[in-house]
């Protein structure tokens, strides 16, 4: 690895940046306690996403170990994860927040900051179009299917500076949202959403690509 950059995450925003295949980022919790929503697009098809059904097919588990490889919805390998110091309880079956869901499940009677329009905000900022918002990782988020087969929500475990390590298999955009839920008791117990950060290790000095140079100015 020759380059090494963070990126700060602010509480109840969105973050895109651009990896190259082979480079490497960490998902930081920094404080402890935070849920990350987490895509990937690969570079070279617009339409194309990190699929969560295909992932979880793959390896024919409803979660993710380091090393598994992560599938687009057309079964191209995206992700490696690689290392997780976290509990390592990673949700994969709820779909982002949306100003729709705090309508319908909480009677929010005003915009609520969310996952999906972070996500729609970031694609906006560097001018590519971007279709339905996939179902993303949830790194972190502690929501369970339990034995009567019902889903149950509990506070997020990872401690200060507990990361998610994942690899890119080819060149992609990688996307995440430190999700602004303060209803639910996913983030913490406290309830309160917090910033996270990226550790991006590149694999080579290369010429940065235009979507990359923007993601990341």
């Amino acid at each position: 690895m020759t380059i090494f950059s963070t990126f700060e995450v602010p509480a109840r925003k969105g973050r895109l940046i651009t990896l190259n295949r082979g480079d490497e980022v960490a998902v930081v919790n920094t404080h402890g306690g935070q849920v990350v929503d987490t895509w990937a697009f690969p570079l070279d098809e617009p339409t194309e996403y990190m699929s969560m059904e295909h992932s979880r097919v793959a390896h024919y588990r409803l979660t993710f170990q380091p090393g598994d490889t992560l599938y687009t919805d057309r079964w191209r390998p995206i992700l490696h994860f690689v290392a997780d110091t976290s509990p390592g309880i990673h949700d994969t079956l709820c779909p982002a927040c949306s100003e729709m869901s705090y309508r319908k499940f909480y009677g929010c009677d005003h915009r609520h900051d969310n996952c999906t329009d972070n996500l729609r905000e970031e694609f906006a900022r560097i001018g590519r179009p971007l279709g339905r918002i996939p179902t993303p990782w949830n790194l972190f988020m502690e929501t369970v299917v339990e034995q009567d087969n019902l889903l149950k929500d509990y506070p997020s475990s990872a401690a200060a500076g507990d990361l998610v390590r994942l690899r890119a298999e080819m060149d992609c955009l990688f996307a995440v949202s430190a999700c602004p839920q303060d209803i639910l008791v996913i983030n913490g117990a406290g309830i309160a959403p917090r910033g996270v950060a990226l550790r991006v290790h590149r694999a080579a000095t290369v010429p940065l690509q235009q979507n990359q140079r923007k993601s990341e100015s």
